[in-house]
């Protein structure tokens, strides 16, 4: 007898073709039989059952725990053949009833939210440091590149992004920057070396700020690049110049705007300029995919720009520009994919293979957000006074040609290792630079 998952696929897979075969050997295929073909296979008939009654949280949930092989393709093809084939109508009474649990949930946690900023940060930034430096750049860029042009490479790609989101600063010398999220200081230290800023990075994750600190440190850069362990809602500080922050709003929560752009408000200076980037999403979310809530980002949320918007203009704030990139995030996450996957037995050591299933899964789900679901980069370009900023975009093409030629007078990225402390195990390799030259002060290049 079919199992109710092989049901359900039936009815979905209309175009593609995909092949099941469960623990028993018996293969059924569904589809046209054209092409993209997976084949999947089952090593356990309970697996079958549990993906059908829940396939938001046990599909990735049973790859992660090696119950389901894929035998042709990979877990992306997998995740595209079903999106590009299922329509709402496709939906079951398990899988509907499970979702309205979960926007209930959600409903509820909104009315009372809890603080868990540091635990949630910590589960997923607080890993292993090699497992980042197996995927990516050499500046540990972990957020979107910006692939322009396109076809570049990845490191080439993540350079564009800190020069873009640099130029819509708008810094001039020796203004005061604050980076919330401040990941492990790629971008505050291309603020501070290419840009001649003074910047101080905040983070809630206490490994990347052992990381930031220790390039700052390398480089020489301590009298410019200060980085702290801070929840941006307890600091208190002058106002800054300008603000940056990139990646760290997801992480925020929608029940948290007011409160996350009222503080920016006091933060930055009446004629600031603030860049905001962030991932959003066509329309607001009922509630967080089940999975990465549960495995990989606890607390995060994805906003659309109608539950943005309204908390910005509530904190007395203006949007000045809104640039949206549609793909550059897809291609970031193949990148980091292929990369990951190129180096999974390196993975395994650090962890084992379940985690290196979850971390695929992850990848391949976000990349499949961006290239099937319509999931987006928005960068928005903040500030108090309309005047702040120039009155045409001209100016973020002409800043950018003049910080790539900055760019070369910068020394190279190379590896380094920071050693561990007692009882930490081996040393974490990091992507480091060699110290900074004296023409940092002395104003040369980098003015």
């Amino acid at each position: 007898m079919a199992s109710s998952l092989r049901r359900i696929l039936q009815r979905i897979i209309r175009r593609g073709t995909l092949e099941v075969t469960g623990a028993d050997g018996l293969t059924e295929r569904m589809g046209d039989g054209g092409e993209p073909i997976v084949a999947l296979r089952f090593l356990d008939d309970r697996a079958e059952e549990e993906v059908a009654r829940d396939a938001q949280l046990k599909l990735g949930e049973i790859y992660m725990q090696g119950r389901m092989l894929v035998e042709k393709g990979d877990i992306y093809d997998l995740l595209t053949l079903v999106k590009d084939n299922t329509l709402v109508t496709d939906l079951n009474f398990s899988m509907l009833w499970r979702g309205l649990l979960r926007i209930a949930a959600a409903r509820l946690r909104g009315l009372f939210p809890v603080n868990r900023n540091r635990r949630n940060v910590a589960h997923h930034y607080d890993l292993d440091g090699r497992l980042f430096d197996l995927f990516l750049d050499d500046d540990w860029q972990y957020s979107c590149a910006y692939f322009n042009p396109p076809g570049i490479s990845l490191d080439e790609a993540q350079l564009a992004k800190k020069r873009h989101i640099a130029a819509k600063l708008c810094l001039e010398e020796g203004q005061r920057v604050l980076e919330i999220g401040s990941g492990w200081g790629g971008m505050a230290l291309y603020l501070a070396e290419i840009c001649g800023a003074d910047v101080s990075g905040i983070t809630l994750s206490e490994e990347q700020l052992k990381v930031s600190r220790a390039r700052a440190a390398r480089r020489g850069m301590e009298e410019f690049l200060r980085f702290d362990l801070q929840d941006y809602r307890t600091m208190q500080a002058d106002p800054f110049d300008r603000i940056v922050s990139v990646g760290m709003f997801e992480h925020v929560g929608k029940a948290n705007y007011g409160h996350f752009f009222g503080k920016l408000s006091k933060l930055l200076a009446d004629d600031g300029v603030m860049v905001l980037h962030s991932i959003g999403q066509p329309y607001p979310a009922l509630y967080n995919n089940p999975f990465f809530e549960k495995y990989i980002f606890p607390g995060g949320y994805i906003p659309s720009l109608a539950e943005v918007l309204p908390a910005i203009e509530k904190s007395g704030l203006l949007v000045a520009d809104c640039e949206i990139l549609p793909m550059h995030y897809a291609h970031t996450l193949r990148h980091w994919r292929q990369r990951f996957m190129a180096r999974r037995q390196e993975a395994a050591r650090l962890y084992d293979e379940a985690f290196v299933r979850m971390w695929e899964f992850y990848l391949a789900g976000s990349e499949m957000a961006f290239s099937h679901e319509d999931f987006f980069i928005f960068q928005l370009q903040i500030t108090k006074r309309r005047m702040a900023v120039p009155g045409n975009r001209d100016y973020i093409g002409q800043r950018e040609a003049q910080l790539r030629e900055r760019e070369t007078c910068r020394p190279p990225l190379e590896k380094v290792t920071l050693q561990p402390e007692a009882g930490e195990g081996e040393p974490h390799v990091l992507p480091q630079e060699t110290a900074f030259p004296a023409w940092r002060r002395a104003g040369k290049g980098a003015r």
